[in-house]
């Protein structure tokens, strides 16, 4: 690659790390930017992992520094996660195409619809109330972990609803969630990509960078900003991607 497509791609990770953290679906610019670039579709899925991988990273210290941190169950959460993500990222290094748009839009409809009927929770950031439905919990973490194993795209808003509406956490401790599962299941389908495919190891640097500086931004917003500001990202940009899928 040259350096211009890899300070591109630095640049454009700073949003997708951003919008990531705040709400997801910032691998729906990342990666069609490298399908632009004409790297393979599997290759920029797999890619994709490295500024994914560095991006949480960022994200769960910044989250640990601020005073959100619950790692006996993040951790218990990441391991399912992580049993579907292996599965998930088997099948996506197979992936051709774009065909899988229509079905990422249905997911995004539904995830709105269901993010918007409840009732909110507390908007207080200092919540510390216990987690409801462990178990069904856990075997959402297994269905979430393969889609984000298989593709990644959208999968904070797979994420958000299971951590918010099933589990019963206020969205700034759901963002703290998120991010440790996104890691550790990253981790699994990251070294499943690079055994099976040549990864683009430069491009994947260029937008770890960027995608570092996003996620410490998206953790530091999160917590200043709380939970009503979250939803307003999380609704935009839900829309945004349902319209670039169904349209474009």
């Amino acid at each position: 690659m040259e350096l211009w497509q890899i300070i591109l791609l630095m640049f454009i990770g700073i949003f997708a790390g951003w919008l990531n953290v705040m709400a997801g679906g910032g691998s729906l610019f990342t990666v069609p930017a490298m399908l632009f670039m004409e790297i393979p579709a599997p290759v920029a899925n797999g890619t994709n992992r490295i500024a994914i991988l560095a991006q949480n990273t960022t994200a769960v210290y910044t989250f640990y520094r601020k005073g959100f941190s619950d790692f006996k169950l993040g951790l218990s959460l990441s391991l399912a996660a992580s049993v579907g993500a292996l599965g998930g990222a088997f099948v996506g290094v197979e992936l051709q195409g774009v065909w899988f748009d229509r079905v990422l839009a249905l997911v995004m409809i539904v995830v709105m619809i269901i993010m918007a009927s409840g009732k909110s929770s507390s908007p207080h950031v200092a919540d510390n109330g216990p987690a409801k439905n462990l178990l069904l919990g856990h075997i959402c973490m297994v269905g979430a972990g393969f889609w984000g194993g298989f593709i990644q795209i959208g999968v904070g808003f797979i994420l958000m609803p299971i951590l918010h509406r099933v589990m019963g956490f206020n969205l700034v401790r759901v963002n703290m969630y998120k991010v440790l599962v996104v890691l550790s299941y990253t981790v699994v389908a990251l070294a499943v990509f690079a055994s099976q495919l040549e990864l683009m190891w430069w491009a994947g640097l260029g937008l770890a960078v960027g995608n570092s500086i996003g996620g410490w931004y998206g953790a530091h917003t999160t917590v200043h900003k709380g939970e009503s500001w979250i939803k307003v990202v999380m609704y935009v940009a839900l829309s945004a991607m349902i319209i670039k899928l169904l349209l474009f």
